[in-house]
């Protein structure tokens, strides 16, 4: 799993970068996003997959023992009790390789961050007018 290398394009050359069971988690925790945020679109951002929408919304990515997921403080916040079987930080938690992905909360976190960026957008339109 080299994961270094410089310059991904897009999501699918990320993806492909893994050895199969990894992309095979990737690529779940992709659709999984799409699925809970369907009119974010996709950017490589820090070198990780990201979902944009009205600003980032969360960011992905492989390590050598686990998937980091990045749904911003605010994320992570919101759902810390169900979180809290995993290692993480203010703005990350990390989902061990050998343990089945947490799919529903991730879908749900990504709702959840979805919402709060297009209220934020609303809000944001509001003070211009």
């Amino acid at each position: 799993m080299d994961g270094s290398k410089a310059g991904f394009a897009s999501i699918d050359e990320y993806i492909a970068d893994f050895p199969p069971e990894i992309r095979d988690k990737l690529s779940q925790i992709r659709e999984v996003i799409r699925e809970a945020a369907p009119e974010a679109t996709e950017k490589i951002s820090y070198q990780m997959p990201t979902f944009d929408l009205h600003g980032n919304l969360v960011h992905f990515a492989a390590f050598k023992n686990h998937i980091g997921f990045y749904p911003a403080p605010r994320g992570i916040e919101a759902f810390k009790e169900e979180l809290a079987a995993y290692k993480g930080a203010k703005g990350s938690v990390q989902f061990p390789l050998d343990r089945p992905l947490p799919l529903d909360l991730i879908g749900r976190i990504a709702r959840f961050r979805a919402e709060e960026n297009k209220e934020r957008a609303a809000a944001n339109s509001k003070k211009k007018s």
